[in-house]
């Protein structure tokens, strides 16, 4: 495993485990991952030398944290780095998520469950999972501060914040990470969310880096998919009847630079997004340990000029047909 820095110091392997497809949301799920194989994909990645496991409240919701906490059990947790999210309200069942609530208040309470759930005393990095348009910004992240100066928590972050709104963000506390998609298929972050990162010193965490599996050539259709699949659900429109078909050319072109490297397609997407700076941390999400193996090994592929060429050709910047979420969930993001 490779190494770099997030933010304003802190250390993480180049990949993290993005945990959501282990223990679904309320909106769906790639397929149901059983607790004991959950704990034996995290186990493999830290043995991997991974390091940075995120999660969220809304992920199960409560489920991820709880096997987070498991995998923790007998692990040095100085060497972990766990980030984890609040701003949703749900269901009391947790079958529905019902609002957002980026309140003081509720920064405080998911904070505290968090920790009780991960079994740890502090969490190494606190997002704001959607920026809650009736709360102000400095709302939310003054609460986040304040639990940083307690020692619950180490750094910051946003998860899909417009860029006045990081700024904003970060003139209240040092903001250290954006979480937002960015991938062969989403690279509208490089028009205006990159630039401005960097000039503030925040490092970019891809979710999605492998397109929601589509870049790995394993899915040749919507009929690949499960009944209960986010994909197939309307949530990502890139997967509709027509898009789908349209978009393929870019998983083509992944796989004729993958066979031209001897190696798979996940791994080429992988490489492409570690080629495009030091300060990008991607979370790729797995169900199995094959996915693992696999996946993570794209840290060690080097791409050549070309390479990179061929395939930007192939996936350019607003070139993907259908919107990456419905719009109930583009309402959500960029506030």
């Amino acid at each position: 495993m490779k190494y770099r820095t997030l933010g304003q110091g802190l250390q993480v392997s180049a990949l993290g485990l993005g945990c959501s497809p282990l223990s679904g949301t309320p909106l769906g799920d790639y397929g149901y991952v059983e607790d004991d194989v959950a704990l034996a994909i995290m186990h493999r990645a830290m043995d991997m030398g991974v390091t940075m496991f995120d999660s969220a409240e809304c992920y199960g919701p409560w489920r991820s944290e709880e096997q987070i906490g498991r995998a923790l059990k007998g692990r040095k947790r100085e060497q972990m780095v766990i980030a984890t999210k609040y701003g949703f309200t749900f269901a009391k069942d947790g079958s529905s998520v019902t609002g957002q609530d980026g309140s003081a208040a509720n920064a405080r309470r998911v904070c505290e469950e968090a920790l009780r759930r991960l079994g740890t005393d502090y969490i190494d990095l606190y997002y704001l999972h959607r920026v809650d348009a009736n709360v102000p910004i400095e709302e939310s992240v003054g609460a986040m501060a304040e639990l940083v100066r307690e020692g619950k928590v180490r750094y910051l972050g946003l998860s899909e914040p417009g860029m006045d709104t990081l700024r904003r963000a970060h003139a209240i506390h040092p903001i250290a990470a954006v979480e937002s998609e960015y991938s062969l298929w989403e690279r509208r972050v490089e028009v205006d969310v990159l630039p401005t990162m960097r000039e503030l010193g925040v490092a970019l965490v891809p979710f999605a880096p492998l397109g929601r599996g589509f870049l790995t050539g394993a899915i040749t259709s919507t009929k690949d998919l499960g009944e209960r699949d986010l994909r197939r659900s309307g949530f990502d429109p890139r997967f509709n009847e027509g898009n789908f078909e349209k978009n393929y050319r870019m998983v083509e072109a992944v796989l004729e630079v993958a066979r031209a490297h001897g190696t798979t397609g996940a791994r080429i997407a992988i490489a492409w997004l570690l080629s495009k700076g030091n300060d990008i941390i991607p979370i790729p999400g797995v169900r199995k340990l094959v996915e693992l193996e696999d996946t993570f090994g794209g840290v060690d592929v080097q791409l050549t000029e070309l390479d990179i060429r061929k395939l930007e050709a192939a996936a350019p910047i607003g070139g993907t047909a259908g919107d990456r979420y419905s719009k109930a969930q583009l309402d959500q993001v960029r506030r």
